[in-house]
């Protein structure tokens, strides 16, 4: 059985973990939109650092003040952190978030095990996102522009697709938790929002001493 889609809501749907289930028109817009966002960084990182091990010397275009700057990334470790550059892993699963949006708007439905991979890739991008969060901030003391789109894109793929399968019966949520789980998809906008906020506080936190010295 397919669930029914709601133009007014990001998820929906009845809890059922048997048949396919669909997901909502915002939603499929979200992972097209984000994952074109994604894809988009991704791509322009591939091609900064194509031309930086051509030549050691390039200057990145996104190399704006020594805070923020691309160049002072890539050359660390963190950037290859399975052995080949980051954005490569970007372009692989933002491509594939761009194919389950369009698919999405086309009517397609999908069974609980597609989901369930789906909640597994959203949830591996946002956990290595914060693993270069704090990389980033704390240990190589630079910020990437275009990795902070990454960044930007892959916080609300994994938000709504989490609340899509809690609310949508593929992630089984506990009768006593239902009633959080709709309060909290009333108020949806409020966790990436917040998210958003913190991210930003621990930069202009991390980076204080050079901030103030801006005119």
């Amino acid at each position: 059985m397919t669930t029914s889609t709601s133009p007014a809501a990001l998820t929906h749907g009845a809890a059922t973990r048997q048949g396919p289930v669909s997901g909502s028109r915002p939603l499929a817009w979200l992972l097209l939109l984000a994952g074109t966002l994604g894809l988009a960084a991704s791509a322009i990182l591939t091609l900064e650092k194509i031309r930086l091990l051509e030549d050691p010397n390039y200057r990145p275009s996104c190399n704006i003040n020594p805070i923020i700057s691309c160049g002072s990334v890539m050359r660390t470790p963190q950037a290859s952190a399975f052995g080949f550059p980051n954005p490569f892993l970007g372009i692989a699963g933002f491509s594939a978030v761009i194919v389950i949006g369009v698919a999405l708007l086309a009517g397609a439905a999908f069974h609980r095990w597609f989901w369930l991979g789906l909640q597994a890739g959203v949830l591996f991008g946002v956990g290595l996102v914060h693993w270069l969060i704090d990389q980033t901030l704390y240990h190589i003391g630079a910020v990437c522009p275009y990795c902070m789109l990454v960044w930007i894109a892959t916080i609300p793929l994994f938000w709504y697709t989490t609340l899509h399968n809690a609310q949508s019966g593929v992630v089984p949520v506990p009768v006593s938790w239902r009633p959080a789980v709709r309060a909290v998809a009333r108020h949806h906008w409020l966790v990436p929002l917040a998210w958003y906020v913190i991210i930003a506080l621990l930069i202009l936190n991390r980076f204080w001493y050079y901030w103030r010295t801006l005119p």
